[in-house]
């Protein structure tokens, strides 16, 4: 299997795409239980949803599921945050806590790190690689990671989730007109609610290579399901109005960070 997809361009923004795959080898997929199989927790229709809305993006998507390895999760398997509830690198279960693999099948050492050898590093040597490719172009890069999450999750969070979550790590992993010119997008954005470093402050990735010193800046978007699902339950299905009208922002935000990448060139 091909572990990752790359569509290379010339603009200074890259998207990541840690958690669209759905692939899962037949012989990992023969340890999940029937509640691992339903693979709830993918990022559904997350490339489809920002397709075509910036001209000449980078885009590497992983194509394998996040229960095979998490490729947005420390490879060490330190906790993105501490204290609260969250999956591992090699999840054990969903979102709802509830187990994903059959009674004594769950990942032991061994799995994991051959996981971490065969899908989770060639990955991130792929996103690596375009970063500088792209840094070299420009002097400058941006990593936008894509990603979505049910809205309803009491395992991870109260309540309803707000439909755009920014993630920075507390500003640490962009420059600031770039966290301000998405967070501005987003709250004015007519029926929408957003919010900057809440329950989601970004993911491994983002805080891995958000150096902006460096030149490569990182920012992560967590949507709400709901803003561009039909259901969030089985079979997940896209809903082309609610996602159209959340493009048009989208398309705006990638725009304006495009816009600021370039102006920053060093």
């Amino acid at each position: 299997m091909t572990v990752f997809e790359v569509r290379q361009g010339t603009s200074p923004v890259i998207l990541g795409f840690p958690h669209t795959g759905t692939i899962v080898p037949d012989a990992i997929r023969a340890r999940l239980n029937d509640n691992g199989r339903i693979l709830a927790d993918t990022d559904w229709h997350i490339f489809e949803l920002y397709d075509g809305l910036l001209d000449n993006v980078t885009t590497v998507r992983a194509t394998f599921h996040r229960y095979v390895i998490d490729a947005n999760r420390d490879p060490e398997g330190g906790s993105l945050y501490p204290g609260q509830n969250t999956t591992g690198l090699v999840p054990e279960t969903d979102f709802d806590g509830t187990p994903i693999w059959k009674d004594g099948e769950a990942p032991d050492a061994d799995d994991i790190a051959t996981r971490l050898r065969d899908f989770h590093a060639p990955y991130h040597a792929a996103l690596a690689a375009e970063i500088e490719r792209v840094k070299a172009i420009h002097g400058v890069a941006v990593l936008y990671d894509c990603h979505s999450i049910r809205s309803h999750i009491p395992f991870l969070f109260e309540g309803k989730l707000p439909d755009f979550n920014i993630g920075t790590d507390m500003g640490k992993t962009c420059d600031p007109a770039i966290e301000a010119a998405t967070a501005e997008v987003c709250a004015k954005a007519d029926g929408y609610v957003s919010i900057l470093n809440g329950r989601f402050k970004g993911g491994w990735t983002t805080r891995h290579y958000g150096k902006p010193e460096t030149g490569v800046h990182a920012i992560q978007m967590e949507l709400a399901q709901s803003s561009h699902l039909a259901t969030e339950v089985p079979p997940f299905a896209y809903d082309a109005a609610k996602a159209d009208r959340l493009r048009t922002h989208l398309k705006t935000i990638l725009e304006r960070i495009e816009q600021i990448a370039l102006g920053l060139k060093r």
